[in-house]
């Protein structure tokens, strides 16, 4: 016998023309149209195609609303959800032959409309240096493996260092926030530290004319010890701190350590502890000179392998900054924070999915995505006040995904969101904030 509550009572269909799927998007596109997003990428992107705004901005959207293939642009199309968008909406079949028209040429200009929408998004509040002007900037220099399973992606088909087949950008990310301050795809094979140097450079020219006045610093892991990433930090009066790969030489370096020079630390594992002393690096190059090298030694787990073979393993890096020995390792350590924009890129964003064959059209893919990222980075920060780094799972759930009703009464719509919605008052208050935004050009 069926209950009265039974689900198989319950009638479905779907016919309502004004249900908007993921009305929250209103967030994320109302904060782009006051920076003018889809100005600075008629401007700058020239493909030989028209209306690329539109296509551009129906890319971000589908990945802010959880899209992570090209297909997945059908889910703006649900009901009237274009009508919070602020653009006109492209199909799949379309926006797919718009990614393979890119070549690597073309999607360099993409790096010219971040750059200046970095420098917008920090003009209206979104910077990490807007509490304090003078606090500098943490940039987190970092590579990763976006993973392929076909043999056709140009740049991807190869085996990488960590023996998968995929692409290998680099990332250079600002510290807490998680903001993508500038990406480049690179085959699978790339080197970590190819290309970095130059890259670097640019970095530090975006984030300057993003307005950043304060400090910069650079936090890298070992695949960046390299004289041209180091020289490249010390042109741009930059400071760093990069960690450093073992050596004969170096061992004999930390061994020298008296011991009663280990400060002990607070740690995971029991035992852990610091000291510092001086390290000539790159021996082999010209001008090579002595640096400050922190060490952090650890006592390998209990009952693991590396406990039959070692008392301690040792985690140096090199750095330019002055400070207390401590407080520069506490630092140097929070470089691990650049896993959470990471993962967000590939699991937050369309990132764990490269979905073309064609390395330009992925290279595309790739700074749209970015775009997403950081527009969920600056709607958390600009319109929820958030000061540390939130997931765009997290805001998608609490904002992007709500559904609603448009309605329209005389000249005026009214987007109608379900009553005791969670995080009602917070979206108001943000789309309030969001919609104050005034660009001066």
């Amino acid at each position: 016998m069926q209950s009265s509550h039974s689900l198989d009572r319950l009638s479905v269909q779907f016919e309502d023309k004004h249900l908007v799927a993921n009305a929250g998007l209103i967030l994320p596109g109302t904060l782009a149209q006051h920076l003018d997003l889809a100005g600075l990428l008629t401007r700058h992107v020239d493909i030989g195609v028209g209306n690329v705004a539109a296509k551009a901005m129906t890319v971000v959207h589908t990945a802010l609303a959880g899209g992570s293939h090209i297909e997945h642009v059908a889910i703006l199309a649900a009901g009237d959800t274009q009508s919070v968008l602020g653009h006109e909406l492209r199909s799949a079949s379309t926006i797919g032959t718009f990614l393979r028209s890119f070549t690597w040429g073309h999607v360099r200009q993409f790096d010219v409309v971040s750059r200046h929408l970095l420098q917008r998004a920090y003009s209206v509040g979104a910077s990490p240096e807007a509490k304090d002007p003078a606090g500098g900037l943490t940039i987190d220099l970092d590579s990763s493996i976006f993973e392929t399973y076909g043999f056709q992606k140009q740049g991807g088909s190869r085996f990488t260092y960590n023996h998968v087949r995929g692409y290998h950008p680099l990332l250079a990310v600002a510290s807490p926030t998680g903001d993508i301050l500038h990406h480049r795809l690179r085959g699978g094979p790339s080197h970590t530290a190819r290309g970095a140097a130059g890259f670097l450079a640019e970095t530090f020219s975006r984030v300057r004319q993003a307005g950043v006045v304060g400090e910069l610093v650079v936090r890298a892991d070992s695949g960046f010890y390299n004289h041209n990433v180091v020289a490249a930090c010390e042109k741009a009066c930059a400071a760093f701190s990069i960690t450093t790969k073992m050596s004969p030489a170096l061992h004999k370096v930390i061994e020298a350590i008296p011991e009663e020079a280990w400060v002990p630390i607070p740690y995971f594992i029991e035992g852990a502890a610091v000291a510092e002393t001086t390290y000539r690096s790159f021996r082999k190059t010209k001008g090579s000179k002595d640096r400050r090298l922190v060490v952090r030694r650890v006592p390998p787990t209990p009952g693991s392998q590396l406990a039959l073979y070692c008392e301690y393993s040792y985690h140096p890096f090199i750095t330019n900054r002055v400070g207390e020995m401590l407080d520069l390792e506490a630092d140097h350590r929070a470089h691990a924070q650049v896993e959470n924009a990471i993962r967000d890129l590939k699991y937050g964003v369309g990132l764990n999915h490269m979905p073309s064959g064609r390395f330009g059209a992925n290279g595309a893919w790739l700074a749209l995505n970015v775009m997403a990222h950081n527009l969920s980075r600056w709607v958390g920060r600009i319109g929820c006040g958030e000061t540390t780094f939130v997931a765009t799972q997290t805001l998608r759930q609490r904002y992007f995904c709500a559904p609603a009703n448009l309605t329209h009464s005389g000249r005026k719509a009214t987007l109608d969101f379900p009553v005791r919605w969670p995080w009602a008052g917070q979206c108001l208050a943000a789309l309030e904030l969001l919609r104050a935004v005034r660009l001066v050009i």
